[in-house]
């Protein structure tokens, strides 16, 4: 017997987002250990752009066809052999390695969390990735501290939002980069000091500080280095800093590549608490509908935007 079909969004060979195919294709079944979601949203991650042209092989080599996509939510529809603590008919959200650019897709229990209830769908599906990205920069390969200044490069995307909010969590002094246009957004995040980088040139106005958390890369790197104190650290998560001059300048310089090393069964609760509590808000940028995906990967791809942009599903 024919499994249901359902349609999701398959990639067939690394290239631009022409390759990204809207099919139709049969529904998985949950095996042990899983539970079988009707995806709502799915977050657009730079990783999915990423891994789609290539430039992860070494790292993620995907067998093709794929489905890409690695932050989702949605609600449980049926539970595989060996699961507890979950139940059809439960809003979820978390991460998935299987793809979540489609209507239906099986994931392993332990990447998931209950969603919160003031959190919409498409809301959770922007946690995962961004915040795991940033707690894992700021606090693992940073080592943050409170009362440190810290600098926040790209503090109006789908991670530097989640970035300021959760180094004001940790207690550090933020000065952020944005825009123009995310000036008033980057403060109302938490944001003890913000720099407009289309007009004023960052090594002007910032000394001397603790770290730098860099979400852009390019030729941001050197203001960077030029503005850290003497042992301070340069996290980047956009492009591989310059190691040889961090060193000439005795300041720490590295390329933070993934997500947070904690499991996400610990890690997710942990974020769903500081939401609940006020400490983190999530940012939803432009919606698009799946059929859309090849627009919402050139728009994640322009580097422009305020947060997360999300694929409704359903």
């Amino acid at each position: 017997m024919t499994e249901p079909l359902m349609q999701a969004i398959r990639v067939h060979s690394y290239g631009g987002p022409e390759q990204l195919k809207f099919e139709w294709i049969e529904r998985p079944q949950p095996q042990t250990g899983e539970v079988f979601v009707r995806v709502y949203a799915a977050g657009v991650n730079p990783l999915d752009w990423k891994i789609r042209q290539g430039l992860m092989q070494e790292y993620m080599p995907k067998a093709f066809p794929y489905i890409p996509g690695v932050e989702v939510a949605g609600v449980i529809e049926a539970i595989g052999p060996g699961v507890s603590g979950f139940a059809p008919g439960q809003a979820v959200f978390g991460g998935t390695e299987r793809g979540a650019y489609a209507e239906y897709i099986t994931v392993n229990a332990s990447l998931l969390a209950t969603k919160p209830e003031t959190l919409t769908f498409a809301e959770a599906a922007t946690i995962k990735g961004g915040a795991m990205v940033a707690w894992r920069a700021l606090f693992e390969h940073g080592e943050l501290q409170a009362g440190q200044h810290l600098l926040i490069q790209g503090a109006a995307g789908g991670v530097g939002v989640l970035a300021v909010q959760l180094a004001k969590w940790k207690g550090a002094h933020v000065i952020a980069t944005t825009s123009t246009a995310n000036l008033a957004f980057v403060r109302s995040l938490g944001a003890d000091q913000v720099v407009d980088y289309t007009t004023t040139p960052i090594t002007q106005v910032i000394k001397e500080v603790d770290m730098v958390f860099d979400a852009v890369g390019g030729k941001t790197l050197q203001e960077d280095l030029a503005v850290l104190k003497p042992g301070g650290r340069l996290i980047s998560i956009a492009t591989p800093p310059p190691m040889e001059q961090a060193a000439e300048r005795g300041v720490q310089a590295m390329f933070s590549r993934g997500e947070s090393s904690l499991p996400l069964e610990t890690l997710l609760p942990q974020l769903v608490r500081l939401i609940e509590k006020g400490h983190l808000k999530v940012t939803v940028g432009k919606i698009f509908a799946l059929s859309e995906v090849q627009k919402a990967h050139e728009l994640s791809q322009s580097g422009h935007g305020r947060g997360r942009i999300v694929l409704q599903i359903a």
